[in-house]
C-alpha cells in the first residue's frame, strides 16, 4: 500500500509518499480500506518529534481517518465487510489500509459523506469533552472560543450552539477568516490581534456580556492569548486548556483563579480514547446525529490527495487553514 512514512523526525528529507507494508487486523481489530484522512495540528507535532507520545521509526502519521471495512480480526462483531465507518487512532491514518480497535471505529450514517467523517472525529470529540466533560456547559451560557478558524475552534463553536450556549464569541487573529467562522455559528467574533490584548480581550467580552465575562473559554491557542481569556472570564468561570499552537505553554497566577472563584482545566483526548471508549463511541454517536439532522457541517477547506500531504502540513504550520484540510486515498468514492 501507498503511505505517508516517517524515517527520522524534525527533517523535511525524512518524510515520503512510499510503499509501505500492508497492516494485518490483530485480535479485536478492523482493517480499514481508507478513502478521507483527517489533518490536525498535532499531526505537524508528531511528524517534527514534538509531540507528548514519540512512534518508533519508520511510522505513518495521521490520527483520523475514515473508509470501509476490508477485514476483521479475530472476535471482532458488531462490524461488517464494507461498512462505512470512521476512526481515531494514535498514529497510522495517513495511509491507504489501516487496523484500528473494534471499539474505536465509528458507523458513519448514509446521509454523510466520509470526507465530512473524517472531519469530524477528532477535532469535534475535543470540543465535545472540552464543553461537556471538562466545562459543563449548561444550557443558555457564554462560550469563547480561541483559534476559532481551526478545525477545534469550528467544532467548538458548532457543538456550543448545537449544545445549547447562550452566545458563542470566536477570537481569530485579523479578519481574513471571519467568512467561515461566521457560517460555523459565531454570534461575535474578537480580534486576538488588538493591540494590548490583556485588556482589550476582557473589555471586548464584558461588552457583548453585558459585563459579566465569558462563562467558559475553549483554549486551543495557549500563549499570549491565554491570560486576556482568563481576565474575560465571569464568576465561576471554567478555561479548557487542549493545545498550544501559539508556541508558548503559559502560566495561570492561582491568586486570579481564588479571586474568580474560577477553574482551569487540562484536556488530552486521547485518554477518553484509551481510558473511555464506550464514552467516545457515545459522543461520536451524538456528533454523528447532529449531522445528519442538518444542525452543523464540518468546515472542510480543501481537499487534497494523500501524496500531496506536505501542502496539507505547510498549511497547519502557517495557520492558513479555514476548518480542516482532508487527505483522500486513490480509492475514495465521492
Amino acid at each position: 500500500m501507498k503511505a505517508v512514512v516517517v524515517t527520522t523526525t524534525g527533517a523535511p528529507a525524512g518524510i515520503a509518499y512510499a510503499d509501505h507494508p500492508d497492516p494485518v487486523p490483530g485480535p479485536g481489530e478492523v482493517l480499514i480500506a481508507v478513502e478521507a484522512i483527517e489533518t490536525n495540528y498535532p499531526d505537524l507535532l508528531v511528524v517534527e518529534g514534538r509531540y507528548q507520545v514519540r512512534p518508533p521509526v519508520p511510522f505513518v502519521p495521521g490520527k483520523g481517518a475514515a473508509g470501509r471495512v476490508a477485514g476483521l480480526g479475530p472476535g471482532v462483531s458488531g462490524l461488517a465487510l464494507g461498512q462505512r465507518v470512521a476512526t481515531q487512532v494514535e498514529y497510522g491514518a495517513y495511509a491507504e489500509r489501516l487496523c484500528a480497535p473494534a471499539a474505536l471505529c465509528y458507523p458513519v450514517p448514509d446521509a454523510i459523506p466520509l470526507v465530512e467523517a473524517t472531519a469530524a472525529v477528532l477535532a469535534y470529540q475535543t470540543a465535545w469533552f472540552a464543553l461537556t466533560d471538562r466545562a459543563a456547559l449548561a444550557p443558555g451560557e457564554t462560550v469563547l472560543v480561541l483559534g476559532a478558524a481551526g478545525g477545534v475552534g469550528i467544532a467548538a463553536i458548532q457543538l456550543a450552539r448545537a449544545l445549547g450556549a447562550g452566545l458563542v464569541v470566536a477570537g481569530t487573529r485579523g479578519s481574513a477568516k471571519h467568512d467561515a467562522i461566521r457560517r460555523a455559528g459565531a454570534d461575535a467574533i474578537t480580534d486576538l490581534a488588538a493591540p494590548d490584548l490583556r485588556e482589550a480581550l476582557r473589555a471586548d467580552v464584558h461588552r457583548l456580556t453585558g459585563g459579566r465575562g465569558a462563562d467558559i473559554v475553549v483554549d486551543p491557542v495557549g500563549g499570549a492569548a491565554f491570560e486576556p481569556a482568563l481576565r474575560s472570564l465571569a464568576w465561576r468561570g471554567r478555561h479548557v486548556v487542549i493545545g498550544f499552537a501559539g508556541g508558548e505553554i503559559p502560566v495561570a497566577r492561582t491568586n486570579y483563579l481564588l479571586v474568580k472563584n474560577i477553574a482551569v482545566l487540562g484536556l488530552q483526548t486521547s485518554d477518553y480514547r484509551d481510558r473511555c471508549p464506550e464514552e467516545t463511541a457515545a459522543a461520536q454517536a451524538a456528533i454523528f446525529r447532529f449531522m445528519a439532522e442538518g444542525r452543523f457541517r464540518p468546515v472542510v477547506s480543501e481537499v487534497l490527495p494523500l501524496h500531496a500531504f506536505a501542502t496539507a502540513l505547510d498549511r497547519l504550520r502557517a495557520g492558513r487553514a479555514e476548518g480542516k484540510i482532508i487527505l483522500t486515498t486513490e480509492g475514495h468514492r465521492p
